[in-house]
């Protein structure tokens, strides 16, 4: 069927020319209303070009607002991940719906997307952010497109901040062993060696159950992992979300070493764990990580102060203990009432934060490790200890469970020993040339 143009006349008398073609589903569309029948047919021409070369947009959709199309069409029907969900919701009410809600899905064109990425960047949001926003922006669009809401990619070369990666730096053996010297409790410190030694996720270690681990063969099977989300994003409203498959959908059974089996063993058999129950559960009480002590000795200049602890954030042993002094004498004074214990929102499983909170982060401060170190950071230790000691790179990988190996490459000169032996590499090579031109 060929488009075509029809002459109306209005209330008026005033005559005017609606262009007409049909869609792929082969309904009757308007191309527009015209005043001359030689603007009318180019508007249905132009129309049948788009409709059969797959750039056909309906025009009644593409009137919609990106908040309406975004909340009731895009949100609830992409399958993702529930973290994934969270993640995705959290960008577009933060920074995609003040920004396009109230856009018609045909309206936003490129510069728009560029003066958001702009504006974001001059608002100081990091460039792992703003990156992030345009992917979510992007996947919206690219859905639209191929839903035929919109005939044209409005993400379609713009680009997002250039953000620099910044260097790898690996927990040392040496650091690792002054953590684990203070961690508070058999618990903590297996928790720690446990995940050095296997290099498994967060959500995969505090998942694994008793009865993951072979004392026979040494293996132990990563066959889950927890996910923390918020009530809303939870099927049944709960906190912790068990999927029964790691991240990469492929179970893993890992080798570990005698004496680190030998000493889950004996922590097992010392908690009376059952083979379901979880290998490292919520404590009841909460743990006691002993501080460094203060040095001896005059207090540096500025330290030991109430503003330097609040207003400066620092969390040195001399703040810390002018801070706690100041709030003993409040209480002593009855100004002050200790407030009841918080109650942990979980299901027996550890939660991150509160792990980071009482855990982690005072014993890396009794350790005297002053830099940045994640948990994740003694995922990055194993796979780098591993290259370092000559393990295959695909033997690595599997361990990690990555999908690819550019994932696993990344760790391959993260050690100062590799630097080192590239170093070694090129002296002996320069003085092998030079004693050769010297003869």
């Amino acid at each position: 069927m060929v488009g075509y143009s029809r002459r109306r006349v209005g209330a008026s008398g005033r005559v005017r020319y609606t262009a007409y073609y049909w869609d792929v589903w082969g309904c009757e569309r308007s191309a527009g209303t015209f005043d001359r029948v030689r603007d009318a047919d180019r508007a249905w021409r132009r129309a049948e070009v788009d409709v059969g070369s797959g750039r056909f947009a309906d025009a009644r959709s593409a009137r919609q607002s990106f908040g309406w199309y975004v909340r009731v069409v895009w949100l609830p029907a992409h399958l993702v991940e529930a973290t994934t969900r969270q993640t995705y919701t959290h960008v577009v009410e933060r920074y995609l719906l003040p920004e396009f809600g109230g856009m018609r899905m045909d309206r936003v064109l490129p510069c728009h997307v560029r003066e958001f990425v702009w504006r974001l960047c001059a608002r100081g949001v990091s460039a792992h952010v703003v990156h992030r926003c345009r992917a979510v922006l992007s996947a919206i669009f690219t859905t639209a497109l191929r839903d035929q809401v919109i005939a044209q990619h409005p993400c379609a070369g713009v680009r997002g901040p250039v953000a620099p990666s910044k260097p790898m730096r690996v927990l040392e053996p040496g650091e690792l062993d002054r953590l684990l010297a203070v961690l508070p409790g058999e618990c903590w410190r297996l928790l720690v060696e446990l995940a050095v030694e296997s290099g498994v996720r967060w959500g995969e270690l505090v998942e694994l159950r008793a009865g993951d681990l072979d004392a026979g063969s040494c293996l132990l099977t990563v066959a889950r992992a927890v996910e923390e989300v918020e009530p809303r994003f939870h099927p049944t409203g709960g906190r912790f979300l068990v999927k029964p498959y790691p991240k990469e959908r492929e179970h893993r059974r890992l080798l570990l070493r005698r004496v680190v089996v030998e000493n889950v063993l004996t922590y097992v058999e010392q908690a009376d764990l059952k083979t379901d129950d979880l290998l490292f559960p919520f404590p009841d009480s909460p743990p006691v990580v002993v501080p460094r002590a203060v040095e001896a000795g005059a207090i540096p200049d500025g330290h030991g102060t109430l503003t330097r602890y609040s207003r400066q954030k620092c969390r040195c042993g001399h703040c810390r203990a002018a801070y706690a002094r100041y709030r003993a004498g409040r209480r002593d004074r009855g100004k002050d009432a200790p407030r009841s214990r918080r109650r942990v929102d979980t299901d027996g499983h550890l939660p991150r934060r509160w792990y980071l909170r009482n855990v982690w982060k005072p014993a890396l401060a009794a350790a005297g490790i002053t830099r940045r170190v994640r948990m994740h950071d003694l995922r990055h230790a194993h796979a780098s200890w591993l290259v370092a000691g000559g393990a295959d790179i695909q033997t690595v990988r599997a361990r990690l469970g990555h999908s690819s190996l550019r994932a696993t490459e990344k760790y391959l000169h993260t050690l100062a020993e590799s630097d080192q032996a590239a170093l070694d590499a090129f002296e002996r090579v320069r003085h092998g040339r030079a004693g050769a031109g010297e003869d």
